[in-house]
Formats: structure tokens, sequence, C-alpha cells
């Protein structure tokens, strides 16, 4: 099988490079390829020719989608749906990765795969609309959504608790918003595996368990031995510039009729911060920093 990797420098699209074996996988990055250029987007598909295409770009700023929605709609939106003309002219199956904001948090359960959309953000907004015109598009698709995303390479939410741990006797993380942590490496192995599945239509995929950020943030903390207290605070004294549901949590059924089960967030903690740690010294060692 050939796959071809759109977003291949991002925290994702690195760790698809690193877990992807035994087929012919190439990466592209934004120098590349830029997604809205369909002249060029449609150049590096038809030379590559591939198998699947995982569309792992994207501008994922939530807040810097909600100031400028209009370069957030050119990535996020129509540069899927470059991406998805030029892999139906090479008949190559279709991997979009999107998000749990499509949905509004007003649900009490896991949301399924069947729920209806309704984003309260710019980038929710963004990604449901690619969802809808790859569909319209290409027959051939797989959309993964998947949540609260963390990883080594890249910027996450574990990286800056850490940070802050680090400058801060005490930090305040909001305790009334509730979804599920999910590690790069862990997702990237469940795409691998729906790619070779041929899978189709909307998966949801996280790492098992929920909880706020709040929970995560002291779960971090915990298992990184730091002695820095977190104290819980609410969405209305911590405001940005986009708002967020307040439950996106996406029910697993759909990723387990594939025979794929994730592991509990909490168990790939000890994993990140083990990668972290490595790439601190490797950083430490190069005068990286």
């Amino acid at each position: 099988m050939r796959a071809l990797i759109f977003g291949a420098t991002g925290m994702l699209g690195k760790a698809l490079m690193h877990q992807w074996r035994k087929d012919e996988i190439s990466g592209l990055g934004s120098a590349q390829a830029d997604l809205r250029n369909p002249e060029q987007v449609s150049t590096v598909i038809e030379a590559a020719k591939p198998d699947w295409i995982v569309l792992a770009a994207a501008y994922t700023d939530v807040d810097g989608c909600e100031i400028n929605p209009t370069l957030a709609s050119s990535i996020n939106t129509q540069g899927a749906v470059n991406v998805a003309k030029a892999a139906a002219r090479v008949q190559s199956k279709l991997l979009f990765v999107s998000t749990d904001y499509v949905f509004d948090g007003k649900k009490a359960s896991p949301y399924e795969v069947t729920d209806p959309r309704n984003p309260i953000n710019a980038y929710g907004r963004s990604k449901a609309e690619a969802e809808q015109k790859i569909a319209s598009v290409l027959p051939e698709y797989c959309i993964v959504r998947t949540s609260w995303l963390f990883g080594a390479g890249g910027k996450c939410f574990p990286d800056t608790i850490l940070k802050l741990a680090d400058a801060r006797p005490q930090i305040k993380v909001v305790n009334d918003q509730r979804g599920s942590p999910t590690y790069t490496r862990d997702l990237a192995d469940a795409i691998i595996r729906l790619c070779r599945a041929d899978a189709r239509g909307i998966v949801h995929c996280t790492n098992r368990g929920d909880c706020t950020w709040f929970d995560f943030a002291a779960e971090i903390l915990r298992q990184a031995g730091k002695a820095t207290r977190v104290r819980p605070t609410t969405s209305d004294e911590f405001v940005r510039p986009a708002e967020r549901p307040k439950f996106s949590v996406l029910s697993p059924a759909s990723l387990n009729a594939y025979g794929i089960e994730m592991r509990p967030w909490q168990a790939t903690l000890e994993e990140y911060l083990a990668s972290r740690d490595q790439d601190l010294s490797l950083g430490r060692e190069i005068g990286g920093f």
C-alpha cells in the first residue's frame, strides 16, 4: 500500500511517519504543499498516486481561527476540498482528520457518529463544512474525529502545563469542559489500522476515558512528580476568543466496530513524559534551548 501524508511535519504527522511501517509512505509539510493551492495539491497527489491520503494538516489554533475565520476556512475547508478533488481524479482514498469541536457540547452522553453537527466556534465550523464537502466530492473517504490531541514534537496541553509548573507554584485550569485526551502515537496507530481495513464513513477515535482540563492537568503533574498546585476555575473566569464545548466526549462504538480499542488516556502519559524528557535532553545537547 502507498500512503501520502499531508501535515507530516506536525505533531500527528510526525507520529504517523514514525509509526507507519511495512508500507510505502511519503510525507509533505506546508513547504511542499500549500493546501490552499489546488494546482500544487493536485501535482503532488498525481505524482504520488497513493492508495490512501491522510490529511493531517490543518489550522488548529482554535482562538486564531476565531480571530481569522477566513484563514481557517481557506485551510481547513477549501484546502480539504482541494485534496478530495485531487484524490478523486487519481482514485485515491482519503482519511480526513477532524475534531470533536463539530459538536456544540450540549449533550450529556458521548457523541455518536450519527449525531448532528452544530459547531459553536470558527474552527469547528471550518471542519464541519469540510466533512460535508468531502462527502459530496469523494465516495472513498474516512473521516476520523479526535479530541484534545497531545504528543511529542509540538505545542500541546501537557507541555504547556509542565512549563507553567516550572515557573509558578500554583496554576488555575478550567474544570467545566469535559473531553478525552488523545495521544498522537495511539491515534497514529489507529489511523494506520483504519487505512489497512479500508475504513469508510465517520469514525470517532480517542483514548479511552474522559476528564476535565483540570483533571488532565492534575494527572500530568502527578505523573511528572511536580509539587505545583493546580486549582479549578471556570470558562467564565478564563475568557478566550473562541467558545469551547462544555462536553465533547466521543463514543468509541464506531472505532470498536473495526476491532480497534484505545488505551486509557492516563496510561499514555508515562510514554509521553519519557519522550518529552528525551526531546529536552536532545535540545540541550545540540544547544537548541
